[in-house]
């Protein structure tokens, strides 16, 4: 059965949907099959692959309010063994939708439990907020990465978010840890980036990625094209960088990536 990572953080502007696209399609390039969820109405990681979200019809909305078959709102796209859960502006509606309806926090948790075993990985890009979807990407997901931009107010909200997975440890996901914290949008010339680097490593430690995230104009630009960095220029720092990344998770969970020897 696939382990199902939430990419969670309230700021906008972090690097979510970057981490996301680009550590899925990371981990599908080294050949784990995996499975974008793009839990966002904003709808970044479906655009970001390509895809129009106004053309979209049958999304992970329509999986959680209406009970459509997960199966059937799958995209195969032209990546291998990389697939996207898509998201449509409708997802907005969906917390109000939700409200009256009992286990309203395990909708995308239910949605997702019959797929989840086809894959490897499933990397749910969250909104910028912690409200109902976002508790529900929680309560889906088997860990959580969180990201944080190394300038400056890096540390602010922070708390809250780790504070908001303590309730749904407690109360609705007891299975969920924290992958770790990932440094993004880091930048070697800028004395503040190092400072932030020092700050959040000190405060938080081992919980902190090995592999930092570096500013990058090929994650930047790469969105608009609708391909993760890897496929427009597979040797710039970001695209290595989220390899890099998808190997230390895969180290760290005792899954050896498939390019290399045991």
């Amino acid at each position: 059965m696939g382990k199902v990572i939430a990419v969670a953080n309230q700021k906008g502007g972090v690097g979510k949907t970057t981490t996301t696209i680009n550590l899925a399609a990371s981990l599908a390039a080294l050949e784990f099959r995996t499975l974008i969820v793009d839990a966002d109405p904003q709808a970044n990681s479906t655009s970001g692959l390509g895809y129009n979200p106004k053309e979209i019809t049958t999304s992970i909305y329509e999986c959680m309010v209406e009970g459509v078959d997960t199966h059937d709102a799958i995209i195969q796209t032209d990546f291998p063994n990389l697939d996207l859960l898509p998201s449509h502006i409708d997802l907005v509606g969906a917390e109000i939708e939700m409200i009256n309806l009992g286990n309203r926090e395990d909708k995308m948790k239910d949605a997702l439990e019959d797929v989840r075993q086809e894959y490897d990985f499933v990397i749910i890009d969250c909104s910028p907020s912690l409200g109902l979807i976002t508790i529900n990407a929680l309560t889906a997901a088997d860990s959580v990465i969180v990201p944080v931009q190394c300038e400056y107010f890096a540390l602010e909200g922070l708390g809250k978010l780790l504070n908001t997975i303590k309730i749904i440890q407690s109360r609705l996901n007891t299975r969920l840890t924290i992958e770790g914290i990932l440094l993004t949008m880091y930048d070697l010339r800028v004395r503040l980036s190092n400072q932030v680097v020092g700050e959040v490593t000190a405060h938080f430690q081992q919980m902190v990625f090995n592999t930092i995230i570096p500013r990058n104009i090929r994650l930047s630009e790469s969105p608009s094209f609708g391909v993760p960095a890897l496929a427009q220029d597979a040797e710039s720092k970001g695209a290595i960088s989220y390899l890099n990344l998808a190997r230390e998770i895969l180290t760290k969970n005792g899954m050896m990536p498939h390019d290399q020897p045991a």
